[in-house]
């Protein structure tokens, strides 16, 4: 069975509480009921793709 995509707004809420909240992955997960390997993924990607909070263009 497939996996379920997240929606943009999740993987926003994921990078704001990474870099401006500055909590942990394992915090994360708990908090958006993601798994942990979710978290590291998309802050993974981010940080390969040089973004950093303004880098993402939303407003904090």
């Amino acid at each position: 069975m497939p996996a379920q995509r997240m929606t943009m707004r999740k993987i926003k809420n994921v990078l704001c509480l990474k870099l401006q909240a500055r909590l942990s992955r394992e915090h994360i997960a708990t908090a958006l009921h993601i798994s942990k390997g979710v978290v590291a993924k998309y802050i993974g990607l981010a940080g390969a793709a040089g973004l950093d909070w303004t880098g993402l263009g939303v407003d904090p």
